[in-house]
């Protein structure tokens, strides 16, 4: 049965950025009572983030917010490594079985302003100008102290997610060590207008001697400059720094037109060791922070509150446990781990000073990336489709990601597991996954699969368990076992779903 609410809202969000928002989003899809502050008086109007990768985008399906992202994308089809004087790699991104085989470019102020759109039309609004100032956990909820123009306000919730980014406050309070280094040079970000030298539809890694620079196409002429800088020269980078940054690093052809947005910034590789204390969560750059090189940060934020909001969802109606709140770190961190790795990887191997890696490097490159294995790792990493939680204790199995038709457009995944069943299950044992469903209908339901087999998949689209058809009523068994790990919920005992055959 749901659990007595006696805070005013369930789940206070404390920073409005793209994590926040998405986190809002979902509550509000979800029923759920919400409060979104944050202290800067609007949204960000810089593109910062900008590239979306094809898991996400079926995440923003599945959460019936993915048709604006593709009105507003540019698509990116392919990835080329370029030095000045050649191309020592060029690999399709053609994800299979997706249908999102490119990478949506949407700069982050329009990704804030599609997701603060989408807010309002469920009924929701973030609170500007306002901080957050404390909180201290109560017994079955948390009392924070708000701060809106100086003046204090006073709330409950029943849980306060930190989405208030890298300096978080959340983070701050609950004493959780940030842990990892800076980077010793600067960077330069850049919005430049420039000649349609390079096509639309590719991403360019360009290794230097100078230092690597890389090249986000936003348009056929509008281009998202990233490069590494020894010394920073006035308040912002210029127009001049930035042609003579493409002149040395970048590959012939292009030309910067004009400037539009830019910024110098440090860059760390960051992340928490803990994702969780008691009733307080972190996530987005709240958790971790790493190199732009992969355009992975905002991306892995998301996945964080996507992982998160089902896990609040069913522990809020009285259908979760402990347990099952405390997966989120468990599966989230391996994978926070593992994009710092990489990022620091490709930031390092880029922009390697040392000459005998720079030609090991360049020799490399050309030989590996004409390997099949090579491509699919590259870009099943890079997609993310590829992030599984076959180790979590609440999964039995590979824990791949899952999508089905029936789960996209926003309704048709909630907070509720699905088992699909295909076509060569046999009858007693279908008659038997009824039963269960009918004797769970809080937290399971039916629906047929045009693939083999008995597939339980989780509210985030994951699998929590898979078994070929033959395995037949034992497979149910461990389906029904398994949500009652993690739901505390029990189906009738008497289900023949729970015996053995003879």
């Amino acid at each position: 049965m749901p659990r007595p609410r006696t805070a005013e809202t369930d789940v206070l969000i404390v920073g409005a950025g793209p994590v926040g928002l998405f986190l809002a989003n979902e509550c509000a899809r979800r029923g759920l009572r919400y409060r979104l502050v944050e202290q800067r008086a609007t949204q960000s109007e810089h593109s910062k983030a900008l590239a979306i990768f094809p898991r996400t985008l079926e995440i923003f399906d599945m959460a019936g917010i993915a048709a604006p992202f593709l009105e507003a994308a540019n698509r990116v089809t392919s990835v080329a490594v370029r030095t000045r004087e050649r191309t020592l790699a060029r690999i399709q991104f053609t994800p299979e079985q997706t249908p999102y085989a490119f990478v949506a470019m949407v700069p982050q102020d329009v990704t804030e302003r599609l997701l603060a759109s989408e807010l309002r039309r469920r009924g929701g609004a973030v609170e500007y100008e306002t901080r957050f100032a404390s909180a201290e956990e109560d017994g079955e909820s948390i009392r924070a102290t708000l701060d809106r123009k100086g003046e204090p306000i006073e709330i409950r919730a029943s849980f306060v997610v930190g989405c208030d980014g890298a300096h978080s406050t959340v983070r701050h309070q609950l004493n959780i060590p940030f842990e990892g280094a800076a980077y010793k040079d600067s960077f330069v970000l850049a919005d430049v207008e420039t000649n349609d030298a390079f096509p639309a539809s590719e991403l360019e890694l360009c290794p230097s001697e100078f230092g690597p620079v890389a090249i986000f196409p936003m348009s056929a002429t509008r281009r998202r400059i990233v490069a590494s800088i020894d010394e920073v020269e006035d308040e912002a980078p210029s127009l001049p720094l930035v042609r003579r940054l493409l002149a040395e690093r970048a590959p012939a052809g292009i030309e910067a037109l004009s400037l539009g947005w830019s910024s110098y910034f440090r860059i760390h590789h960051r992340h928490v060791v803990r994702l969780r204390v008691g009733r307080f969560f972190i996530a987005g750059d709240a958790a971790h922070i790493h190199s732009p090189f992969g355009g992975q940060g905002m991306n892995t934020g998301l996945h964080d509150v996507w992982n998160l909001a089902w896990k609040l969802d069913l522990f809020l109606s009285g259908r979760g446990n402990d347990a099952l709140l405390d997966s989120y770190g468990t599966e989230r961190l391996p994978v926070i781990a593992q994009v710092i790795e990489i990022t620091h990887l490709l930031t390092r191997v880029l922009g390697t000073p040392n000459r005998f890696a720079q030609a090991l490097r360049d020799t490399v490159i050309p030989m590996v990336s004409h390997l099949a294995p090579f491509q699919h790792a590259f870009v099943r990493r890079l997609s993310e489709l590829g992030i599984s939680y076959g180790d979590s204790p609440i999964v039995d199995g590979s824990g791949e990601r899952f999508l089905d038709a029936s789960m996209r457009g926003g309704r048709g995944v909630g907070n509720r597991f699905l088992l699909f069943l295909g076509d060569d299950i046999d009858p007693a044992t279908r008659e038997e996954a009824r039963r269960l469903t009918e004797s769970l209908p809080e937290v399971l339901e039916l629906r047929p699969s045009s693939t083999g087999g008995i597939t339980l998949v989780r509210p985030d689209g994951y699998v929590a368990y898979a078994a070929p058809g033959g395995r037949g009523l034992p497979a149910l068994a461990s389906v029904r076992s398994l949500l009652e790990r993690q739901t505390g919920v029990s189906a009738p005992a008497a289900l023949a779903a729970d015996r053995t055959p003879n």
